[in-house]
């Protein structure tokens, strides 16, 4: 609402004033002076607040030509007899004046304020639909971020199985080929090509051991089952898995009979360090070593995976940890594991300084939970 109706408001000072001056003169005898100017200021109000101030200013006169001419004397003529009754007018006209502006301007004012308030529940209206578009929008944005990251692990997940996979299968599928072609080889070869199928096998099994293990950490099923287990049955048992794989280098392990057993699920500490020794085997060259270290420092228990071979780049940090990570050119689950599981025992894992040459991983495990 941007101001009042001025052909209303003129409509109803008219026909206020008019109806004023009828009635009043019915009785014109028994009333006095003051009860007309009283009461032409009825109309006034009603078409100021209406109609506006100009309205106020019409109105207001017109109340004062039938003031003068009906109740002022003489009768009957805009001539204002004695001096009493010419202030009288005069007052009438300004408090007519004054009382149609100061109702037009009051009005206007309520209008201005029913405007800001309407311009205000418009502006909450607009602001709550701009709200709600910018938390789908943001829902959206989630939701796009969410399907790219399962895109780009997906594709690295098919980049890395063409490669871990298909390399051991195409390896075992040439082997089984060149003997049932009945390809002689003396014992010696036999022996070295059936020990390779093994060991592609072997690193088959551990792959797709990897992959369930990821599902089921992601699904939050993969919960450890602790009891104390002694540190060096579990470097033992992964060291032997992964004879094969260690068979270029040599494997030293240090863990003195001075460190107590640790509370912690032996299967899957089997599998951390199944896949940090093999992450050791794959980046050591022929006759290094790889060793595995291990001491308590109050109620903790450090455990360090070195090899020789050329070490972590320092711009990778912590990034070596991701499973799926691009460029690694295969699966690069086995440290995610390692991690999730560690994690999960109330552990962590990290990558050790480059004060010393090759890779360095460094667990660490409580002795109590």
């Amino acid at each position: 609402m941007t101001g009042g109706s001025p052909r209303l408001g003129l409509l109803i000072g008219v026909v206020g004033v008019v109806a004023v001056a009828l009635g009043l003169r019915l009785f014109s005898a028994d009333v006095a002076k003051s009860v007309p100017a009283l009461a032409f200021l009825v109309p006034v109000g009603m078409a100021s607040f209406v109609g506006g101030r100009r309205v106020a200013i019409a109105s207001a006169l017109a109340a004062a030509v039938a003031y003068d001419s009906l109740f002022v004397p003489p009768t009957g003529s805009l001539r204002v007899g004695l001096l009493q009754d010419t202030v009288a007018l005069v007052l009438f006209i300004t408090v007519a004046l004054g009382t149609g502006s100061l109702v037009a301007f009051e009005s206007h004012r309520r209008r201005a304020a029913q405007q800001r308030v309407q311009e205000l529940a418009d502006l909450h209206s607009h602001l709550q639909a701009a709200v709600a578009e910018r938390d789908r929008l943001e829902e959206e944005t989630r939701r796009i971020a969410v399907l790219e990251e399962v895109d780009r692990q997906r594709a690295a997940l098919l980049r890395a199985v063409s490669h871990d996979l298909r390399t051991p299968l195409g390896t075992i599928r040439a082997v089984v080929s060149d003997l049932r072609a009945g390809t002689s080889f003396d014992v010696e070869t036999k022996e070295k090509l059936m020990d390779l199928v093994l060991r592609e096998s072997e690193r088959l099994d551990r792959i797709v051991t990897n992959l369930l293990s990821l599902s089921r950490i992601e699904a939050g099923a993969l919960q450890p089952e602790v009891y104390p287990v002694d540190l060096s049955d579990v470097v033992d048992a992964a060291i032997e898995r992964l004879a094969s794989v260690l068979a270029h280098c040599v494997v030293r392990v240090e863990i003195g009979a001075d460190v107590p057993p640790v509370v912690v699920d032996f299967t899957q500490m089997d599998l951390v360090f199944t896949n940090l020794l093999d992450n050791a085997a794959r980046h050591t060259p022929p006759d290094s070593a790889v060793t595995v270290t291990a001491a308590t420092s109050g109620t903790w228990v450090t455990v360090e995976i070195r090899d020789e071979g050329p070490g972590v780049d320092p711009s990778l940090g912590e990034s070596v940890f991701d499973a799926f990570r691009s460029g690694r050119g295969s699966t690069g689950i086995g440290l995610a594991i390692a991690r999730s599981i560690v994690e999960a025992h109330g552990g962590s894992v990290r990558l050790g300084g480059t004060e010393r040459p090759g890779g360095r991983f460094i667990v660490h495990l409580p002795l109590t939970r």
